[in-house]
C-alpha cells in the first residue's frame, strides 16, 4: 500500500492570511506616519511691514533748506520723468523685433521685480513678481489682501508726483513690469477712490490674516539716514575794523597812540 500524502489544504490559507496581515500592518504604519508627521505649512509668498514707529524727536532737526531740491536733483527727476513718458508714448511705435530684443535683454538682466505697495498710513506690502508680468497682476495681488468690505472699492497704484499706472490705460495695460521701468525694484503708492480711506491716520484696510503676518520694517543703513547740513561759520562782516574779537572795546592802532604823546 502506498503511504498517504499529507494534506496541504491548511497551509495555503495560512500563507494568504499572513500576507493579508502584513499588508494591513504596512497600511496602518503608513497612515500612522502621515498623522505623526504632518506637512509643514508653506511660507507666504509676500511680506507685510508695519508703519515705521519712529518718533519725530528721534529724527535730526533739519532746516527748511534741506528739503529744497538742488538744481541737479530737479534736472535728474525731470530727465527720469521725461524718459519714462517717452517710453510709454513711443512703445507702440517701436518695431516689434526691436521691442522684443530690448525686452529680452532686460528680462535676462532682471528676471524678477520686487514691488512694494505703500498705503497712506505707511503700511507696506512686498512681493516679487516675474518681470514679464503685467501691472494687472500687481492689482490682483493687492486686492486679494484687502478686507472683504473694501475689495469692491477701486484704487489706483501710482508713482509720485502723479504717474498713474491704471489697468484701463491702453498705454500701460499691455506692457510688462520691465517695460514700465519698474524692474528690478520699485515702490508704488496706493490711493482709494473713497477718500475716507486715504487718511494718514486710517489703518490700512488689510484682511486680518494678512495683518497677522506684519513685521517691523528693516531699519535703513546708517549711511542712508539724513544728516543735517553743516552750518557755515558766521561771517565777520559788520565787525568794526581793528576791534578785538569777544570784546566790546576798540583797539587803538599804534600810530594813533604815538600821535597822542
Amino acid at each position: 500500500m502506498s503511504e498517504p500524502q499529507p494534506s496541504t489544504s491548511f497551509v495555503e490559507p495560512t500563507v494568504a492570511a499572513q500576507e493579508t496581515q502584513k499588508a494591513e500592518e504596512t497600511t496602518v504604519k503608513e497612515n500612522a506616519g502621515d498623522l505623526a508627521a504632518p506637512s509643514e505649512p508653506t511660507a507666504p509668498s509676500f511680506k507685510v511691514f508695519r508703519p515705521p514707529a519712529t518718533s519725530p524727536s528721534a529724527l535730526p532737526s533739519l532746516s527748511d533748506e534741506y528739503f529744497n531740491p538742488t538744481s541737479s536733483e530737479i534736472r535728474l527727476q525731470q530727465q527720469q520723468l521725461t524718459a519714462r513718458t517717452q517710453a510709454l508714448t513711443n512703445a507702440p511705435l517701436q518695431l516689434r523685433a526691436t521691442r522684443e530684443a530690448a525686452d529680452k535683454a532686460k528680462r535676462d538682466r532682471w528676471p524678477e521685480t520686487r514691488i512694494r505697495i505703500k498705503f497712506p498710513d505707511r503700511t507696506q506690502l512686498e512681493k516679487v513678481f516675474p518681470s514679464t508680468e503685467k501691472i494687472k497682476s500687481v492689482y490682483a495681488f493687492v486686492r486679494n489682501t484687502l478686507r472683504e468690505d473694501v475689495k469692491p472699492i477701486k484704487f489706483i497704484l501710482y508713482q509720485p508726483p502723479r504717474l498713474d499706472l491704471k489697468v484701463s490705460d491702453p498705454k500701460v495695460k499691455p506692457l510688462s513690469l520691465t517695460e514700465l521701468h519698474l524692474a528690478p525694484s520699485s515702490v508704488l503708492l496706493l490711493r482709494f477712490e473713497d477718500e475716507s480711506l486715504n487718511g494718514t491716520t486710517v489703518p490700512a484696510p488689510l484682511a486680518p490674516e494678512v495683518l497677522a503676518l506684519a513685521e517691523d520694517l528693516p531699519a535703513p543703513p546708517p549711511e542712508l539716514l539724513p544728516t543735517p547740513p553743516a552750518q557755515e561759520p558766521s561771517s565777520s562782516k559788520g565787525k568794526t575794523l581793528g576791534s578785538a574779537p569777544g570784546s566790546g572795546e576798540k583797539k587803538i592802532p599804534k600810530w594813533l597812540k604815538l600821535g597822542k604823546k
